[in-house]
């Protein structure tokens, strides 16, 4: 009976992290510890852990004979909806959560039996980055697991949660995983720090204006999900869980759903203005398309002109991609193009099949995008839907131009279905800009040049403010009233069911990055 006494000891004291003094000062700061984090996360009395009694053998700049409990990080498996998960989550009570060999170890430890077992890996991260005392040491740890990051990248889910510091080499694991989520005022993610920052550059600034949740969530495209508080944050990583795969071999189960009914003839017709100059909301589009208007938006304050995000259709797990008008009209750019092409990629890689809505008028024009890449960046998503071998549907929901016509999954790159309502115009550019171009002597030579330019754009606009001319030639696979819409997604859905695709042998493409 004494072992095990004693073993209960030693577990309770290594349970305990940093001691109730740190525990404490964690909480005063509005966080959870580690182990808290992992009771909200994962269905209840699913956790186990391994690795509790790990330690560093560390004997430079007073860490010999230091006790650093579980190493600063909690390792070990649970289940989330039923769905096994491995995770690990360090732990700021226990010397800052800094990492060092041992730490990585048995981070690299759980990341190599999610990638065997083919389940999801979600690390929570809190830590003060590499523990300094070790060096070298540190440092190898970090790169060992962003080789695991890579190497698991396309096979199963990865996902972080930023839930307190994270700096220098630490950022680079969660840059490499699928997902990032951040909690407003306590998440922070940079390379350098402020103080560095300052040395360098004489810049002054905050934390949280360098690398808080709204930097990287409305700037930076780094992260995809702001929440107001951990618990939030904890809560998203399960619904966006039921989304996804555990891993690349598998789908999503297919969820039993009641029809709600279709909208009625004017119920999506409505939200579409009459005037193809007025801006509207496609997220309300959406919402009458889905199963019970859900929509899970990914990235939703980066890039607000292209819409990403999952969603079901049917009871099939879908991934959208969706230009918005209300955004700047919808225009492709730098980094919508970026946030596309990435989602389209995770989704191509876990077996999500794709729906892309259209209504885009083209790419924003500009020195700014031109010096900033904006050919390198718009092909991105070019690549993107050119590669992904899943189920592709398209919807042209209104204007449909040029290059960018092209970018939003058109039948060129690869679209299965190609639906379009009735106002759909697709055309290489639109009315005004076309009619400058191709009537500009006449329009210049006229006694009215206003009204000749009035009379040419109408003509142009005519001939290719309709969906016609593309259904004839077959790149339009038909025109579908509005009410039809939902119906003809789920269809599509259904016959691609079974899509199989072969491409040429290759080690890999050459992606634009």
């Amino acid at each position: 009976m004494a072992n095990l006494f004693n073993l209960k000891a030693q577990k309770d004291k290594a349970r305990l992290g940093g001691g109730k003094d740190k525990i404490e000062a964690q909480h005063k700061k509005g966080k959870l510890t580690a182990r808290e984090r992992l009771g909200k996360l994962l269905d209840p009395h699913s956790f186990v852990e391994i690795n509790l009694f790990t330690s560093h053998r560390s004997t430079d700049l007073g860490m010999k004979g230091r006790e650093v409990p579980g190493e600063g990080v909690v390792t070990g498996s649970g289940t989330i909806n039923g769905q096994l998960v491995f995770v690990f989550a360090q732990d700021f009570t226990a010397m800052g959560g800094t990492l060092g060999e041992a730490h990585a170890k048995k981070i690299v430890k759980i990341m190599d039996l999610a990638l065997e077992n083919g389940a999801p890996i979600i690390g929570l991260n809190d830590s003060g980055g590499a523990r300094i005392q070790e060096g070298v040491d540190a440092l190898d740890g970090y790169g060992n697991i962003f080789f695991r990051n890579t190497q698991a990248s396309g096979v199963i889910p990865q996902i972080a949660a930023i839930m307190g510091p994270c700096a220098g080499g630490a950022v680079y694991s969660p840059a490499l995983m699928d997902f990032v989520f951040m909690v407003e005022g306590i998440s922070q993610m940079f390379i350098t720090g402020p103080q560095v920052v300052k040395e360098v550059t004489g810049e002054e600034v905050s934390p949280e204006e360098l690398g808080g949740a709204a930097t990287h969530n409305q700037l930076s495209g780094v992260a995809h999900f702001a929440n107001p508080d951990e618990e939030s944050c904890l809560l998203g990583i399960r619904e966006l869980l039921s989304y996804i795969p555990p891993n690349n071999m598998e789908t999503v189960p297919e969820i039993e759903v009641e029809d709600p009914p279709l909208p009625g003839p004017t119920g999506l017709e409505d939200l579409i203005p009459k005037d193809p100059k007025r801006l509207y909301d496609m997220k309300e589009i959406l919402r009458l398309l889905v199963d019970g208007g859900r929509f899970f938006e990914v990235q939703p304050n980066f890039a607000p002109n292209i819409i990403v995000g999952f969603a079901r259709l049917g009871g099939k797990s879908v991934g959208i991609v969706a230009n918005q008008p209300k955004e700047r009209g919808g225009v492709l750019d730098i980094n919508s193009s970026d946030k596309g092409s990435r989602f389209v990629r995770f989704c191509d890689a876990f077996n999500i099949p794709l729906i892309t809505l259209v209504d885009v008028p083209g790419y924003l024009p500009g020195t700014e995008q031109e010096y900033g890449g904006v050919i390198r960046h718009g092909a991105k998503l070019l690549y993107a839907y050119s590669e992904a071998t899943v189920p592709k549907v398209t919807l042209i929901a209104r204007k449909a131009y040029g290059g960018a016509y092209l970018a939003m999954c058109s039948q060129a790159l690869g679209a299965d279905f190609v639906w379009a309502w009735p106002n759909a115009e697709i055309a290489v550019m639109g009315p005004e800009g076309a009619a400058n171009i191709i009537y500009r002597k006449e329009i210049k030579n006229a006694e009215n040049p206003a009204a000749v330019r009035e009379e040419k754009i109408k003509q142009y606009r005519d001939l290719f403010a309709n969906p016609l001319i593309a259904a004839r030639r077959g790149m339009v696979h038909d025109i579908i009233e509005y009410n039809e819409t939902r119906a003809r997604l789920i269809y599509s859905l259904d016959v691609l069911d079974f899509k199989k695709i072969s491409r040429p042998n290759r080690k890999h493409g050459n992606f634009p990055v």
